[in-house]
């Protein structure tokens, strides 16, 4: 793709986007990703590129850009080389070979009319997206290098729709392929002028134009009008006795020569070549831009993963003056068909799970409270993100503020979350407590109850 330095915001950008695309497919296994991005960035942008960055590690992303940027320069060689080739070729057809005639009509349209055309392509695909670009040099190379570098296999099909995509959306697709487009229309003019001029300064040549229909005065006047512009860089104008001879003096041939020459100067090259420095200018400008867009919905539901796992601010005040925010949980579409019941600091002798549990396609795990596997097990809902979690409590114990932070961290990682009061036969005093304690830090919607049939009503 692009050839730009590595961790450049481009790149970073591509490797986001690329991610992403990948992702639409089925989420990858990031809980490792997830855990190091929180540790190593601590803005949010800065989680979700570094999560990215070492997914891309993992899938060849940052291998396949590597040999991008390698391939770049050399692909740009080639087609640099082809249309040199093709300027001289060009040339050598306008100054009319053996004859040394030149109709400075046909000349003049077949030296600009292909680059008038796709210039004013460009310039309203600034206005309106087209997708008049992928008929541009700028994408032919961007394709072309893609290609070369990693074919139709690998990540360089999902790479060029990632760096397409992240140009667009700051809005410097245009500019970018742009720059490359002008760049070599510049060089292919200044080929074709070398040339011309110096077979015009060596060779005889007769340049005159033919109609069958038109009427001279046409022709007059459109010199005339064509060579406002180049005049003003002291281009000579032939004049209407000049147009109107059949066969002009020397000195008109002079004329002729250098009008047709300014032309190709000021409607050709330097149009190109401003161009191609206004859309430098406009890249140096915009590329703070080259950003994911957090609004996105994939974006939000990484930065509320990132906002579960991030350590609680705790405080020794009165719990009943602490804020309490809103449960968070995994949309539908966000998790997989996973049931998991957890048993959550169980005394050593308590059996999980219980013979009420026996259902098919449940997952049973168990944690001791320590923090070790409370990592683990978190690494584990984020990587399986289940549709129900039931977490099994000694309804003896009295709930704190950890067990508070470990259920909201559950919840933002499954789909809904249940509470399972252990060993309260006969005893409303406990399941009471707990529930007045949900209601009081704000978990109240929570289903918790110490009878089987409750919380696994539907559980399947």
């Amino acid at each position: 793709m692009n050839p730009v330095a590595p961790h450049s915001s481009l790149q970073d950008a591509a490797i986001t986007e690329a991610v992403k695309l990948i992702e639409e497919s089925g989420p990858l296994d990031d809980a490792q990703a997830v855990r190091e991005a929180m540790r190593l960035r601590p803005d949010a942008a800065g989680r979700i590129a570094e999560r990215a960055r070492i997914l891309g590690l993992r899938i060849g992303l940052q291998g396949e850009l590597s040999r991008a940027r390698a391939w770049a320069p050399w692909v740009l060689l080639g087609l640099v080389a082809l249309i040199v080739v093709a300027g001289l070729s060009l040339a050598g057809n306008v100054l009319g070979g053996g004859e040394r005639r030149i109709n400075v009509v046909v000349a003049l349209a077949s030296l600009l009319g292909l680059h008038l055309l796709t210039l004013l392509l460009w310039l309203l695909g600034l206005v309106v997206p087209l997708g008049a670009f992928q008929g541009s040099f700028g994408w032919l190379w961007l394709s072309l290098t893609a290609r070369v570098a990693g074919g139709r296999r690998g990540q360089a099909p999902v790479l060029l729709r990632a760096v397409t995509r992240v140009l667009a959306r700051a809005r410097l697709l245009p500019w970018a392929l742009g720059f490359v487009s002008h760049a070599i229309w510049t060089l292919s003019f200044a080929v074709v002028l070398a040339a011309m001029l110096f077979a015009l300064a060596f060779r005889s040549y007769t340049l005159n134009w033919e109609t069958t229909i038109l009427d001279p005065d046409f022709f007059v006047h459109g010199v005339q009008w064509l060579g406002r512009a180049p005049a003003w860089l002291g281009f000579p104008v032939p004049d209407a006795q000049a147009v109107l001879s059949p066969l002009a003096a020397a000195s008109g041939q002079r004329a002729w020569a250098l009008w047709l020459t300014g032309c190709l100067v000021v409607y050709g090259l330097l149009p190109r070549l401003a161009f191609a420095l206004l859309s430098a200018a406009v890249w140096l400008a915009r590329r703070k831009a080259l950003r994911p867009d957090l609004s996105e919905p994939y974006f939000h539901r990484l930065l509320a993963r990132f906002e579960a796992l991030e350590p609680r601010q705790i405080v020794d005040a009165d719990p009943g003056s602490i804020p309490h925010g809103a449960p968070a949980h995994l949309s539908a579409g966000d998790t997989t068909d996973t049931l998991i019941a957890i048993g959550f600091e169980l005394h050593p002798e308590q059996h999980w799970p219980p013979a009420g549990l026996d259902i098919p396609g449940t997952r049973a795990l168990r944690i001791d409270g320590s923090a070790a596997q409370r990592r683990e097990l978190l690494d584990t809902l984020a990587r399986v993100r289940p549709r129900r979690v039931l977490i099994g409590c000694r309804a003896a114990t009295s709930p704190d503020r950890g067990t508070e932070r470990f259920v909201r961290e559950v919840m933002a990682l499954c789909g809904e979350c249940r509470l399972w009061l252990l060993g309260t036969a006969a005893d409303d005093a406990a399941r009471l407590r707990w529930q007045a304690w949900l209601a009081d830090v704000g978990l109240d919607g929570l289903c918790a109850d110490d009878a089987p049939e409750a919380v696994l009503h539907g559980w399947a």
